[in-house]
Protein backbone atom coordinates (compact mmCIF):
# COMPACT_ATOMS: atom_id res chain seq x y z
CA UNK A 1 0.00 0.00 0.00
CA UNK A 2 2.59 2.71 0.87
CA UNK A 3 4.91 1.58 -2.46
CA UNK A 4 1.32 2.57 -4.35
CA UNK A 5 1.21 5.78 -2.44
CA UNK A 6 4.83 6.64 -3.34
CA UNK A 7 4.17 5.96 -6.88
CA UNK A 8 0.71 8.13 -7.02
CA UNK A 9 2.57 11.01 -5.14
CA UNK A 10 5.64 10.58 -7.96
CA UNK A 11 3.81 10.95 -10.44
CA UNK A 12 1.44 13.91 -9.10
CA UNK A 13 4.51 15.81 -9.03
CA UNK A 14 5.88 14.60 -12.06
CA UNK A 15 2.62 15.81 -13.70
CA UNK A 16 3.34 19.46 -11.96
CA UNK A 17 6.98 19.73 -13.48
CA UNK A 18 5.03 18.80 -16.59
CA UNK A 19 3.65 22.20 -17.42
CA UNK A 20 5.17 24.47 -18.91
CA UNK A 21 4.27 27.68 -20.80
CA UNK A 22 4.44 26.69 -24.82
CA UNK A 23 3.92 29.93 -26.84
CA UNK A 24 4.42 28.35 -30.47
CA UNK A 25 1.46 26.09 -31.52
CA UNK A 26 0.55 23.46 -34.57
CA UNK A 27 -2.10 25.78 -36.45
CA UNK A 28 -5.48 24.09 -37.82
CA UNK A 29 -5.93 21.50 -34.95
CA UNK A 30 -10.17 21.53 -33.88
CA UNK A 31 -10.49 20.99 -30.39
CA UNK A 32 -14.28 18.56 -30.22
CA UNK A 33 -17.24 19.78 -27.87
CA UNK A 34 -16.34 16.82 -25.75
CA UNK A 35 -12.89 17.65 -25.02
CA UNK A 36 -13.70 21.14 -24.69
CA UNK A 37 -16.69 20.28 -22.10
CA UNK A 38 -14.55 17.40 -20.48
CA UNK A 39 -11.98 20.57 -19.90
CA UNK A 40 -14.06 22.93 -18.83
CA UNK A 41 -15.95 21.05 -16.04
CA UNK A 42 -12.46 20.31 -14.56
CA UNK A 43 -11.63 24.08 -14.44
CA UNK A 44 -14.97 24.65 -12.87
CA UNK A 45 -14.14 22.06 -9.74
CA UNK A 46 -11.59 24.55 -8.92
CA UNK A 47 -12.49 25.60 -4.96
CA UNK A 48 -13.80 29.17 -4.51
CA UNK A 49 -15.08 31.54 -2.25
CA UNK A 50 -18.55 30.98 -0.58
CA UNK A 51 -18.89 28.68 -3.68
CA UNK A 52 -19.91 30.87 -5.78
CA UNK A 53 -17.70 30.06 -8.97
CA UNK A 54 -16.62 33.86 -9.91
CA UNK A 55 -15.32 32.32 -12.77
CA UNK A 56 -16.84 32.76 -16.57
CA UNK A 57 -15.12 31.32 -19.33
CA UNK A 58 -15.15 33.15 -23.20
CA UNK A 59 -13.81 30.48 -25.48
CA UNK A 60 -13.37 31.55 -28.70
CA UNK A 61 -12.44 28.40 -31.03
CA UNK A 62 -13.63 30.14 -34.41
CA UNK A 63 -10.44 31.18 -36.81
CA UNK A 64 -12.59 34.29 -37.42
CA UNK A 65 -12.67 34.88 -33.75
CA UNK A 66 -8.89 34.05 -33.29
CA UNK A 67 -8.01 36.62 -35.81
CA UNK A 68 -10.18 39.47 -33.96
CA UNK A 69 -8.27 38.39 -31.25
CA UNK A 70 -4.63 38.93 -32.71
CA UNK A 71 -4.30 42.40 -32.07
CA UNK A 72 -5.85 42.68 -29.09
CA UNK A 73 -3.25 40.45 -27.84
CA UNK A 74 -0.26 42.78 -29.40
CA UNK A 75 0.29 40.59 -32.61
CA UNK A 76 1.00 37.34 -30.11
CA UNK A 77 0.44 34.69 -33.01
CA UNK A 78 -0.32 31.96 -30.23
CA UNK A 79 -4.04 33.09 -30.13
CA UNK A 80 -4.36 32.65 -33.64
CA UNK A 81 -2.43 29.05 -33.93
CA UNK A 82 -4.05 27.66 -30.76
CA UNK A 83 -6.94 25.61 -31.00
CA UNK A 84 -8.96 27.42 -28.41
CA UNK A 85 -8.59 30.49 -26.82
CA UNK A 86 -10.40 30.76 -23.38
CA UNK A 87 -10.54 34.27 -22.15
CA UNK A 88 -11.06 33.39 -18.03
CA UNK A 89 -13.41 36.44 -16.56
CA UNK A 90 -14.24 37.45 -12.80
CA UNK A 91 -17.96 38.04 -11.61
CA UNK A 92 -18.00 41.28 -9.76
CA UNK A 93 -21.47 40.37 -8.90
CA UNK A 94 -20.81 36.80 -8.02
CA UNK A 95 -23.29 37.39 -4.80
CA UNK A 96 -26.07 37.42 -7.48
CA UNK A 97 -26.00 33.60 -7.82
CA UNK A 98 -26.02 32.69 -3.72
CA UNK A 99 -29.32 31.81 -4.55
CA UNK A 100 -28.97 29.36 -6.33
CA UNK A 101 -25.87 28.23 -5.11
CA UNK A 102 -27.73 26.93 -1.68
CA UNK A 103 -31.11 25.97 -3.47
CA UNK A 104 -30.33 22.50 -2.19
CA UNK A 105 -29.05 23.48 1.22
CA UNK A 106 -31.91 24.14 4.20
CA UNK A 107 -33.69 27.05 4.66
CA UNK A 108 -31.67 27.78 7.86
CA UNK A 109 -28.22 27.24 6.30
CA UNK A 110 -29.45 28.98 2.87
CA UNK A 111 -30.34 32.56 5.14
CA UNK A 112 -27.36 32.00 6.65
CA UNK A 113 -25.13 32.27 3.65
CA UNK A 114 -26.81 34.95 1.94
CA UNK A 115 -26.64 37.15 5.20
CA UNK A 116 -22.72 36.33 4.74
CA UNK A 117 -22.55 37.00 1.57
CA UNK A 118 -24.57 39.62 1.11
CA UNK A 119 -23.00 41.59 4.31
CA UNK A 120 -19.72 41.23 2.57
CA UNK A 121 -20.56 42.44 -0.82
CA UNK A 122 -22.79 45.29 0.39
CA UNK A 123 -20.87 48.76 -0.86
CA UNK A 124 -17.83 46.64 -1.25
CA UNK A 125 -16.36 46.49 -4.91
CA UNK A 126 -12.63 46.03 -3.76
CA UNK A 127 -13.65 43.09 -2.35
CA UNK A 128 -16.29 42.26 -5.05
CA UNK A 129 -13.02 42.96 -7.41
CA UNK A 130 -10.69 40.87 -5.70
CA UNK A 131 -12.82 38.50 -5.23
CA UNK A 132 -13.65 38.34 -9.00
CA UNK A 133 -9.82 38.16 -9.48
CA UNK A 134 -8.63 35.68 -6.73
CA UNK A 135 -11.29 33.12 -7.50
CA UNK A 136 -11.71 33.27 -11.48
CA UNK A 137 -7.45 32.52 -10.89
CA UNK A 138 -8.03 29.42 -9.51
CA UNK A 139 -10.13 28.16 -12.33
CA UNK A 140 -7.44 29.51 -14.53
CA UNK A 141 -4.49 27.42 -13.20
CA UNK A 142 -6.80 24.03 -12.57
CA UNK A 143 -8.05 24.84 -16.79
CA UNK A 144 -4.38 24.92 -17.57
CA UNK A 145 -3.57 21.50 -15.29
CA UNK A 146 -6.52 20.03 -17.04
CA UNK A 147 -5.10 20.48 -20.62
CA UNK A 148 -1.91 18.99 -19.90
CA UNK A 149 -4.12 15.94 -18.38
CA UNK A 150 -5.93 16.11 -21.77
CA UNK A 151 -3.04 16.53 -23.47
CA UNK A 152 -3.05 19.86 -24.37
CA UNK A 153 -0.63 22.88 -23.42
CA UNK A 154 -0.97 26.50 -22.73
CA UNK A 155 -0.14 29.73 -22.10
CA UNK A 156 -1.41 32.29 -19.26
CA UNK A 157 -1.40 35.57 -20.90
CA UNK A 158 -1.73 39.06 -19.53
CA UNK A 159 -0.70 40.89 -22.70
CA UNK A 160 -3.46 41.92 -23.77
CA UNK A 161 -5.28 44.88 -24.23
CA UNK A 162 -8.24 44.67 -22.01
CA UNK A 163 -10.51 47.96 -22.63
CA UNK A 164 -10.01 46.67 -26.01
CA UNK A 165 -10.74 43.05 -25.44
CA UNK A 166 -13.91 43.84 -23.54
CA UNK A 167 -15.44 46.28 -26.84
CA UNK A 168 -14.92 43.50 -29.57
CA UNK A 169 -16.23 40.70 -27.68
CA UNK A 170 -19.31 42.76 -26.09
CA UNK A 171 -18.08 41.75 -22.26
CA UNK A 172 -20.40 43.18 -19.76
CA UNK A 173 -19.87 45.53 -17.17
CA UNK A 174 -19.81 42.65 -14.78
CA UNK A 175 -17.21 40.69 -15.60
CA UNK A 176 -13.35 41.74 -15.00
CA UNK A 177 -10.77 39.91 -17.85
CA UNK A 178 -8.71 37.95 -15.54
CA UNK A 179 -6.48 36.13 -17.99
CA UNK A 180 -6.37 34.71 -21.75
CA UNK A 181 -5.27 31.30 -22.26
CA UNK A 182 -4.45 29.40 -25.47
CA UNK A 183 -4.92 26.27 -25.89
CA UNK A 184 -3.57 23.53 -28.12
CA UNK A 185 -0.19 21.50 -29.05
CA UNK A 186 2.69 22.33 -28.99
CA UNK A 187 4.76 23.10 -32.10
CA UNK A 188 7.73 23.75 -30.23
CA UNK A 189 8.70 22.50 -26.45
CA UNK A 190 8.28 25.17 -24.03
CA UNK A 191 11.22 27.05 -22.96
CA UNK A 192 12.75 26.02 -19.78
CA UNK A 193 12.11 28.71 -17.15
CA UNK A 194 14.24 28.16 -13.43
CA UNK A 195 12.31 29.38 -10.17
CA UNK A 196 13.96 31.40 -7.14
CA UNK A 197 15.31 29.46 -4.24
CA UNK A 198 12.85 28.01 -1.87
CA UNK A 199 14.69 30.31 0.63
CA UNK A 200 14.14 33.44 -1.16
CA UNK A 201 10.25 32.79 -1.66
CA UNK A 202 8.70 31.48 1.90
CA UNK A 203 9.02 32.88 5.06
CA UNK A 204 8.33 31.32 8.46
CA UNK A 205 6.10 32.41 10.79
CA UNK A 206 6.76 36.37 10.43
CA UNK A 207 8.85 38.25 8.59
Amino acid sequence: MMSQQVETVFSAEQFLLSRHSVRQYVPGITMSDEELNELLTLASSAPSSWNLQHWRFLVIREQAGKERLLPIAYGQQQVVDASAVIVVLGDLEANKVAEQVYEQATPEIRSMMKQQVDGAYANNPVLARDEAIRNASFAAQQLMLAAKAKGYDTVPMGGYDAKALIREFSIPERYVPVVMIPVGKAAKPARPTGRLPLEHQTIHESF
